[in-house]
């Protein structure tokens, strides 16, 4: 590890309980918070963690101003569950129309813009268990208490369930088979980030309405990269919030992101001028799946489309003019 990289890791990791919700309601002097969940049939969770955060956060603490659910096209009871819960639901498809409307979690985080009034916002992925309003607290800390922090990561342990096995550091495999080895090839600078692929993070407006939105799994790691290239490592800061069980996916699905975290480091890397691409890279992915007969191909368009920076996007700019 580079010694600049040795330095903020020292400087700018934290943990979570570093802080509690009641200086940090102190601490905000005005700045308004949204918590966004992006969400896609999380029924069985969603209404939890929307709960959780309310009752300690919002209830008992003035310290998020509002809970939004971006649901992604859910075929369950996401959305009434969600609302019930008390946060506000918007439908994917139904933010800016007039732009269309892609799959992927980075469409989700780039429509939540659009919707949400905070000027700090904070992104929680839905499919957490047991989760604990204290994840929010941490990674609003930093924002709310050093005025030069910009963006804020989240870091954990990611048990794996495995039948009837946990192992206790086993999950975070795309994290460790395809982003960090990347990373450290590519952007050595970024080589202390301890998950770069963490879906819980969170950042100033200013911020992320001036980067591009991958629409796919890529959006974290086209994130960070875009991050530190526009404000630098010193603007950014990671939160150790202990341990994040979530559910696990299967192979399948992790060659599929995998896949996708390629492609976006990939367009970061043509984006920011340190590689120039002899030949268009191939969007699909063909992987295995053994049926009756032996293996049968199967074919997946991986491609990773993005988002403008909103402060670029008309409606946008209308609605977030200051009146006269």
């Amino acid at each position: 590890m580079r010694e600049d990289v040795r330095r903020w890791t020292a400087r700018r990791s934290y943990r979570s309980d570093s802080w509690t919700a009641a200086q940090l309601a102190r601490e905000k002097a005005g700045t308004r918070v949204s918590v966004v969940l992006p969400a896609r049939d999380e029924a069985a969770t969603v209404g939890l963690i929307v709960t959780a955060i309310r009752e300690a956060l919002v209830d008992a603490v003035p310290l998020v101003d509002e809970i939004v659910v971006l649901d992604s096209h859910s075929a369950d009871d996401t959305t009434a569950v969600a609302r019930r819960a008390g946060a506000v639901v918007h439908h994917q498809a139904d933010v800016l129309p007039e732009l269309g409307d892609r799959t992927g979690k980075g469409e989700a985080l780039w429509k939540a813009l659009h919707v949400t009034t905070g000027d700090v916002v904070a992104y929680v992925d839905a499919d957490l268990r047991d989760f604990d309003p204290q994840f929010v607290v941490g990674l609003l800390g930093p924002l709310l208490t050093d005025p030069g922090v910009d963006f804020v990561k989240a870091f954990y342990d990611r048990p794996l369930h495995s039948g009837d096995v946990v192992l206790p550091a086993g999950g975070g495999r795309v994290t460790e088979l395809v982003a960090r080895p990347l990373l450290n090839l590519h952007w050595p600078v970024l080589a202390g980030v301890v998950q770069p692929l963490a879906g819980e993070y969170a950042a100033r407006r200013g911020l992320l309405e001036q980067i591009p939105f991958v629409a796919g799994y890529g959006v974290e790691i086209a994130m960070l990269v875009d991050v530190v290239e526009r404000d630098g490592l010193g603007a950014m800061a990671q939160v150790d919030l202990g341990v994040r069980r979530h559910r696990n996916s299967d192979i399948d699905a992790l060659g599929r992101m995998g896949a996708q975290v390629h492609l976006a480091l990939l367009s970061r890397l043509e984006r920011h001028g340190r590689i120039v691409l002899a030949e268009e890279v191939s969007p699909l992915l063909t992987q295995f799946v053994r049926d009756g007969e032996g293996f049968r191909p199967v074919t997946t368009d991986v491609s990773v489309g993005e988002r403008p920076p909103m402060a670029t996007v008309a409606a946008y700019q209308r609605r977030t003019r200051a009146p006269a």
